[in-house]
């Protein structure tokens, strides 16, 4: 017969500790108030420990060493409210990885979905995430909203995704590496070159909004753009992987074979193009990308940035991930992974949306109106700066005269001619993607235009 004693023996034999279910499949006789019963009094005479939350908190014998000890800060957070189904997808997760099941790729996963009928996201949910998200523009063109709060989403989504792969940037570094191009003392190069790419990345995301779409163009030069410099071989950058990836920590195995890949991928893409609302479409890809892995690194990545695409297309509030914890991500990441199930990363997605949505209408009342002359001439204005840039040889303000003579109002001349100047004058490496410059073309102009010793002024003043 089961006793207090012999449920610490059990306790104690475990070196991965055991959960409460567990304990129970090992005494069946005893009834789970007892067994609850007894395990509190044994924490309080400090005989064993609990660590976890919920279902997945695992009991240890106090005196094990501390080396079988989960790292505490590596708990799920309780903050993070989570459903009855969340709690079993964690319990099982929370295993070590050898205990958990190795799986492959169900490919029933993805057909079973279907755009419009199928939904990850109850009618309820969705509408409680767009009242959330709601900026109060849905019906100006695509991507205002997301022009509108560029600067602070460069700083706040490079920041948090880079910081979900273990980037050790602050978001104070990371600031001052996108608005002014300092790169922060005791970082490694490859940490700069995550924070850069993911600014380059939102860029063609914001910029694009009206035309960018869930097809391979707009993400394979997604992936390009976040994996610049950043891979083994170039050559995978911006491509659907030829060979075998694994991922650490984890029982699951991904697609081997390269036609398969690529059949997947172009149905992922397909429904996800179909589906009609913002957030189910955010959510499908957030979870279906990673699952497949199509590219040989930068994944996750690549996902959190598309899962932005309908937001800033749609003008909502985007996803920035700001204060979502690395391991309850990654631990939601690994249920779609081996288990298939999506319960989990979903709570995570909600709870995370939320935490962006209460930042940014918070300070939409402190921002300043974007600039209607700025707006009305970005492309032009970015063309010209291109173009002066590739042309080092022209004068500078001689081409700028030229184009705004052809192609701007004459009530708007002097303005739009001293934001070309002032892009110019503020133009760094950090800043090219937005101008589809390339950092040798940049760093060839300056070598002109300090050979010729030439400053670059303006006389004209905004009115």
């Amino acid at each position: 017969m089961s006793t207090l004693n012999t449920l610490f023996q059990t306790i104690t034999q475990s070196t991965q500790g055991l959960t409460l279910a567990e304990l129970l499949t090992q005494h069946p006789e005893v009834a789970r108030r007892t067994a609850q019963r007894w395990i509190s009094q044994l924490i309080a005479e400090q005989r064993i420990v609990a660590i976890g939350q919920g279902r997945a908190r695992r009991y240890y014998a106090a005196s094990a060493p501390l080396s079988t000890l989960p790292n505490l800060s590596d708990a799920f957070p309780s903050y993070i409210p989570l459903s009855a189904d969340s709690t079993d997808i964690l319990a099982y997760i929370n295993q070590s990885v050898e205990a958990r099941k190795p799986v492959g790729y169900q490919q029933d996963f993805l057909d079973s979905y279907q755009p419009n009928k199928t939904w990850y996201l109850p009618e309820s949910l969705r509408r409680q995430l767009r009242k959330m998200g709601d900026t109060g523009q849905s019906q100006l063109p695509a991507g205002t909203y997301g022009r509108a709060m560029l600067d602070r989403l460069l700083i706040d989504l490079s920041w948090a995704s880079s910081h979900l792969e273990g980037n050790t940037y602050s978001r104070l570094d990371t600031r001052r590496l996108i608005e002014h191009g300092t790169v922060a003392e005791g970082k490694a190069v490859l940490e700069t070159q995550m924070i850069l790419n993911h600014k380059a990345a939102i860029e063609l995301l914001v910029d694009n909004a009206d035309s960018v779409a869930f097809n391979r163009y707009t993400l394979l030069n997604l992936h390009s753009s976040l994996s610049e410099n950043l891979l083994p071989n170039p050559a995978d950058e911006g491509r659907v992987r030829q060979h075998i990836v694994e991922i650490g920590q984890s029982a699951f195995r991904p697609l081997a074979i390269p036609s398969q890949i690529n059949v997947m991928l172009d149905s992922v893409l397909t429904k996800a193009s179909q589906i009609s609302d913002p957030f189910e479409q955010s959510f499908f890809v957030m979870v279906h990308l990673p699952y497949l892995q199509p590219f040989a690194d930068i994944n996750k990545r690549t996902s959190r940035l598309a899962a932005n695409l309908p937001l800033i297309r749609a003008n909502l509030c985007p996803l920035t991930f700001v204060d979502v914890p690395e391991q309850a991500y990654h631990r939601a990441i690994l249920g779609v992974y081996e288990l298939t199930r999506i319960e989990l990363l979903r709570d995570v997605y909600v709870w995370a949306y939320e935490r962006s949505t209460q930042e940014y209408l918070a300070i939409k009342q402190d921002l300043m109106e974007p600039d209607p002359i700025r707006l009305a001439y970005r492309q032009l204005i970015k063309q010209t700066v291109r173009d002066i840039v590739t042309q080092p040889e022209k004068d500078a303000l001689t081409v700028i005269q030229q184009t705004v003579a052809l192609s701007v109002n004459d009530s708007d001349r002097d303005n739009v001619q001293a934001l070309i100047i002032e892009e110019l004058r503020r133009l760094h490496e950090g800043v090219l993607a937005r101008y589809g410059l390339r950092p040798s073309e940049f760093y060839h102009w300056q070598s002109v235009q300090h050979s010729k010793r030439v400053v670059i002024n303006t006389s004209f003043s905004r009115k």
